[in-house]
């Protein structure tokens, strides 16, 4: 079974490279998907590092080779914002992709995340990617590809430390309130990561080099990153900048 701890890794020049090198990847992987299954069912991520990819694929170069009307959308994690607000990484997504590429909008699944109705929101998204994902037997989804990144501290989605949804092993989505950041989100869990087909993460800039270097190098007595308790049980590749890569060993 891959392991995130030994993952492959891919190393570019800059956040242009890396992100070129993305949308190849989503090109071959939604060609496969709809080859073989009739669908592409992918989950992005927010944050800045997907901006370039997301707008690369609303592009002419990459767009016109995607068959959108077979691309199914959901989100990894959501912030307790409206969906029109600047933090949004629904709003991030829709102005550089999802605005400009014919996906039927009911193929398109945006998490709710208000404050006043949050475990609501999670309980309803769980019942969306039920409703709309491809399921294995267990019930639980198996998405084509899921878009991720990591944080300094090591959280990917909204998977943080010291947070009990990391201990989530029922629910497929959950809500989960960040005190070092003051704030709710909502987010796919654990059994939905690690069942994912494919987990791709994009991680650019020197703030994130600390972390890079921890994942890839040696091993120690540390209690584990959120990031290194997935349990993958589809291929997980990382694609990082020069930057970002800067305290891995050769």
């Amino acid at each position: 079974m891959p392991d995130v701890s030994a993952p492959t890794l891919h190393v570019h020049a800059d956040l242009e490279q890396l992100s070129r090198a993305c949308a190849e990847r989503w090109g071959a992987l939604c060609s496969e998907a709809i080859a073989q299954r009739g669908a592409f069912h992918v989950a992005l991520a927010g944050g800045s590092t997907p901006r370039r990819l997301y707008a690369l694929l609303a592009g002419d170069e990459f767009s016109p080779h995607t068959d959108w009307g077979r691309v199914h959308v959901y989100f990894g994690d959501e912030r307790s914002v409206p969906p029109n607000h600047p933090d949004s990484n629904y709003r991030m997504a829709r102005e550089q992709l999802l605005a400009h590429v014919p996906v039927p909008e009911d193929q398109i699944h945006p998490i709710m995340a208000a404050p006043d109705s949050i475990e609501q929101d999670a309980a309803s998204y769980a019942r969306t990617l039920r409703c709309n994902a491809p399921l294995g037997p267990d019930g639980t989804p198996h998405l084509d590809l899921m878009l991720l990144g990591v944080g300094p501290d090591g959280h990917t989605a909204s998977l943080f430390p010291d947070t009990p949804i990391l201990e989530e092993k029922a629910k497929l989505v959950a809500a989960v309130y960040v005190e070092r950041l003051q704030t709710w989100r909502v987010s796919m869990t654990f059994p939905v990561l690690n069942r994912a087909r494919h987990l791709l993460f994009q991680v650019a800039g020197n703030e994130k080099a600390e972390v890079i270097g921890r994942l890839f190098g040696p091993q120690d007595d540390r209690p584990p990153l959120p990031v290194q308790r997935l349990r993958p049980e589809g291929s997980a590749e990382w694609h990082v900048d020069r930057a970002a890569a800067a305290r891995v060993q050769p």
